[in-house]
């Protein structure tokens, strides 16, 4: 199969129904859309529970999914401002004073790409290449790949891609198989080679490898993560949608410590 950007946007947006429990065409909408927060079975498997709520856009609008403690702030706040602010300060500082008088706090912000098929090559470096498999990369979960790899998720880092100097690896995409249709992709980069375009060259390979198989790869970075933003669009990626979530006071502490 081959995908068009505009398939590869129908699954991602499809994927988002699951994780929040909307209907794709609430994305398409110039309004603002609320629905009531719900994750079903093929929610991205990364995604943890209590989420109090996600905001998603995909440039059109805000789909705002809530649980009911906070649906008339949210309502509230994706009316008072204009939708891309909304995921910015000092807008945010808004929200969030609202929040933490329920018990609440911004947890997560996070801008997600997708492949444009029609810039998506296999790039090239100056050091040898391969596809990596699941056995191939058992002993590699050690801190200089812990973007490639999840040591939570083992079960679900599925495809990979290496490069190495003389059986030396020395930069390593993975993907992890985080949704029925979607893969996400991870890169690391051994600190002495970077800057050598490795990087670039196994983001788009794997990408690559992952639509082959009839999945759509997705890179994810804070806004804030310049070189991995680079990365994404030097690889053939394209901003897609970003999402803000909210949670429990006590977990975004936890996570603070």
């Amino acid at each position: 199969m081959t995908f068009t950007n505009q398939q590869i946007k129908q699954i991602a947006m499809q994927q988002s129904c699951y994780d929040i429990n909307s209907k794709v065409e609430d994305f398409l909408q110039e309004q603002n859309v609320i629905v009531s927060f719900k994750m079903a079975p093929q929610a991205r498997k990364y995604l943890k529970e209590p989420i109090t709520c996600n905001l998603v856009s995909y440039g059109n609008n805000i789909v705002a999914s809530v649980t009911p403690e906070v649906r008339q702030i949210v309502e509230e706040y994706i009316g008072k401002f204009t939708f891309y602010h909304c995921f910015e300060t000092p807008n945010m500082n808004w929200l969030n004073e609202r929040l933490e008088e329920l018990g609440h706090k911004i947890c997560f912000m996070a801008e997600y790409f997708l492949p444009d098929v029609s810039v998506l090559t296999r790039l090239s470096c100056d050091y040898e290449m391969r596809v990596m498999e699941p056995k191939d990369f058992k002993n590699l979960y050690l801190p200089e790949w812990s973007n490639a790899l999840c040591e939570n998720r083992k079960e679900l880092d599925i495809l990979g891609y290496g490069a190495f100097d003389n059986g030396k690896l020395i930069g390593f995409a993975c993907s992890s198989a985080d949704c029925d249709s979607m893969w996400q992709i991870g890169i690391d980069v051994l600190p002495e080679y970077r800057r050598k375009g490795i990087a670039a060259a196994l983001t788009s390979n794997l990408a690559v490898e992952i639509l082959e198989r009839e999945k759509v790869p997705f890179y994810c970075c804070a806004w804030s993560n310049l070189k991995s933003a680079g990365n994404a669009i030097k690889s053939g990626f394209r901003p897609a949608w970003v999402e803000m979530t909210v949670k429990p006071s006590q977990i975004v502490n936890e996570m603070n410590k």
